[in-house]
């Protein structure tokens, strides 16, 4: 009796066609070779993304020698709740384990350390330090409008990092926008200019984690389970 041979079915690529493009687009192609493993990898320990992040982004750096990929600027930009913050906060986490000097502040309250300093004398010092950090990152960049004195900072610490250090911004807005949220637009075009001329970009688009986040009450979880029973009868 002949036996009729089965050809099994054709795995399916896990990585798509768009994120092969983004991360060519990115310069970081090379992840392509060990992403399937640590997708996998993932799904088996149950990775939280940010830890998902930094084992594939510590790949990379591996894979440079070493060589730390905070030497560009880096855009993080995307609405409300979408993890522009975690990203920022891994990218952190990896450049202080690579023995790199990190600064992380919420954009305003850079700002207002920057104007306290300048009651006591110490605003020369505080710039200094926040030039010359390795890292810098600036949470909620543009969240509120920046009056002169702000502008006036924010131009200063672009300039004086530019080229040289590496800055990573997380943004609910897009950088054209910045421009209308500054006080003197002159110096906003000049700092906009040279940060993004040299910035990747990363758009974080998707729904707010947040709402899946809400608690739900007995009452409310009893009256989807009844409506539930009721559409199904």
């Amino acid at each position: 009796m002949a036996t009729t041979k089965t050809t099994p079915p054709a795995l399916s690529d896990p990585i798509s066609s768009d994120l092969k493009a983004i991360l060519r687009a990115l310069k970081l192609g090379k992840l392509l070779d060990t992403l399937p493993e640590r997708l996998t990898l993932a799904k088996q320990q149950h990775l939280a993304h940010a830890d998902f992040l930094e084992l594939v982004l510590a790949d990379e750096v591996s894979r440079r020698g070493g060589v730390p990929v905070f030497q560009a600027h880096a855009l993080v930009l995307g609405p409300v709740g979408v993890g522009k913050t975690h990203l920022a906060t891994a990218l952190g986490h990896i450049a202080v384990r690579r023995r790199v000097s990190v600064h992380m502040s919420r954009a305003d309250k850079l700002f207002k350390r920057l104007k306290a300093a300048r009651l006591d004398n110490s605003v020369e010092a505080e710039m200094r330090r926040l030039a010359h950090v390795q890292l810098l990152i600036v949470d909620d960049f543009c969240l509120q409008a920046l009056d002169a004195t702000e502008t006036a900072d924010f131009y200063e610490l672009v300039v004086e990092r530019h080229r040289k250090t590496a800055t990573v911004l997380t943004s609910n807005r897009e950088p054209s926008e910045w421009l209308t949220m500054m006080a003197d637009p002159l110096l906003a075009q000049s700092a906009v200019d040279r940060l993004t001329s040299t910035a990747h970009e990363l758009v974080v688009e998707g729904e707010s984690y947040r709402r899946r986040q809400r608690p739900t009450t007995t009452a409310t979880k009893r009256g989807n389970e009844t409506a539930a029973k009721d559409g199904s009868a």
